[in-house]
């Protein structure tokens, strides 16, 4: 089973989820928002994939954090912790495929490569 994880009014998270139904792909979505990440999944995201891709440098949330907070943010434990305390700061969507990948952000040639 592929998840999605991402936030529901998200427009690339939107776009991602419509394509995975125009493609007749079975998903589930895990709103990090409300529900968070999973500390063993947030693991496996900055092992994978490294922090510097997860975190969302050019979202709103990340411009709203005070000059302190964004300084502060230096190597994988400091994103970790910034990106649980606020889940928004994470790029969407991470997608865990059903075959083990991850991959984040969305793109009609990076998902039509996982399929």
């Amino acid at each position: 089973m592929i998840t999605v994880y991402g936030i529901p009014n998200c427009d690339t998270v939107k776009r991602a989820r419509a394509w995975l139904d125009a493609h007749h792909m079975d998903y589930r979505f895990h709103d990090y928002k409300k529900a968070g990440v999973p500390v063993p999944e947030m693991q496996r995201w900055l092992s994978e994939l490294g922090w510097e891709k997860l975190l969302n440098r050019a979202g709103t949330t990340w411009r709203k954090l005070d000059e302190a907070s964004k300084a502060a943010v230096v190597d994988a434990a400091s994103a970790a912790a910034l990106m649980q305390a606020q889940p928004s700061v994470i790029k969407r969507p991470v997608v865990l495929w059903a075959d083990g990948r991850l991959t984040v952000g969305f793109s009609d040639e990076l998902f039509g490569a996982q399929r």
